[in-house]
């Protein structure tokens, strides 16, 4: 049998894919896979199980991307189709079983809409593929001194939903102070390069406690050391899918992006918002998605913390 998973460009939105993936392989076993998903993402499906091939989607004018997709797999006969970018290629290649993502649901989360695509109610959750190589050198980068680990991403790929770099700073002090959630641990803070002047802050505020894991990690080597912290906090973004899918505590900071839809799904995790809701913040006269600004001033560091020191109560309890 052979998969053709189209999935998506951005990483929060591939990492929110997987558990749909994983479901199909789990109960089909010795399937063949391709995956057509965008560059960024693509090495999260570099270990999936019967992978034959990633196509690399990169967006060029005209949807001439397309093309090239379905250059690479219209002459081959496809089991199952799962198409979660609504494309043209799902009904112009050969094959048995199509599923082709339609409009979006309101109220509903992604990772139940995709369940939704298959009919299965609880989805399936957000899961990670990583090859022994890559737990090694995560190993590496974060070794195992018998201190726990607070992992923080305070960046964001939209600055209108980062919460400043020193609120985030005061709050991994707090957690990881003596009367916090895990005393005295270390504080590795993630980034990507570009994202270097929203994380430095952090780092430097943790001192000798602080790893930097945004110059020496990349997005495999970030989810191999989220995969060995205690606790995660940060803005809406990849990062936060990422630690949610490792199976830690997660806790999401939300502003001018939907709860309902995109946060941090699993049993393990939780959010906190702004006291203004997705709507009222996007509806205001003012508000322009295009603004160099951000729109997280009004969440605090009290309510973020407490709502760490809630979800670390909840989990320790279970």
């Amino acid at each position: 049998m052979r998969l053709l998973f189209i999935t998506a460009t951005r990483i929060g939105d591939a990492v929110l894919s997987t558990g749909l993936l994983g479901e199909m392989i789990a109960h089909r076993p010795g399937i063949k896979v391709t995956v057509a998903v965008g560059r960024l993402s693509a090495p999260l499906f570099a270990a999936v199980p019967g992978l034959e091939r990633i196509i690399l989607i990169d967006k060029q004018s005209y949807n001439r991307h397309w093309l090239k997709v379905w250059r690479h797999t219209a002459f081959r006969y496809w089991d199952i189709v799962i198409d979660l970018r609504g494309s043209a290629v799902s009904y112009l290649v050969p094959a048995g079983r199509r599923y082709v993502i339609g409009k979006r649901k309101p109220g509903r989360h992604r990772v139940e809409e995709l369940g939704d695509l298959i009919g299965m109610s609880p989805p399936p959750a957000p899961r990670l593929w990583l090859a022994a190589a890559v737990r090694e050198r995560a190993a590496a980068l974060l070794p195992d001194d018998g201190r726990p680990v607070l992992a923080v991403a305070p960046a964001a790929n939209w600055q209108g939903k980062t919460w400043p770099a020193e609120r985030f700073a005061e709050l991994a002090l707090r957690l990881t102070a003596e009367d916090g959630i895990l005393p005295g641990a270390r504080i590795a803070v993630l980034a990507a390069p570009q994202e270097m002047f929203q994380a430095r802050p952090v780092l430097q505020a943790a001192g000798e406690r602080g790893v930097n894991l945004f110059e020496k990690s990349d997005l495999l080597m970030a989810a191999g050391c989220l995969e060995r912290a205690d606790f995660f906090v940060g803005n809406d973004s990849g990062l936060m899918h990422l630690a949610a899918a490792a199976g830690i505590p997660t806790l999401g900071l939300f502003g001018p992006s939907p709860e309902a839809r995109y946060r941090p799904w699993g049993p393990k995790a939780a959010f906190v918002r702004t006291p203004e809701s997705f709507e009222e913040l996007t509806g205001a006269p003012d508000f322009d998605f295009a603004a160099r600004q951000c729109f997280m001033e009004s969440l605090s560091v009290d309510a973020a913390e407490t709502a760490a020191r809630n979800l670390w109560a909840r989990v320790s309890a279970a």
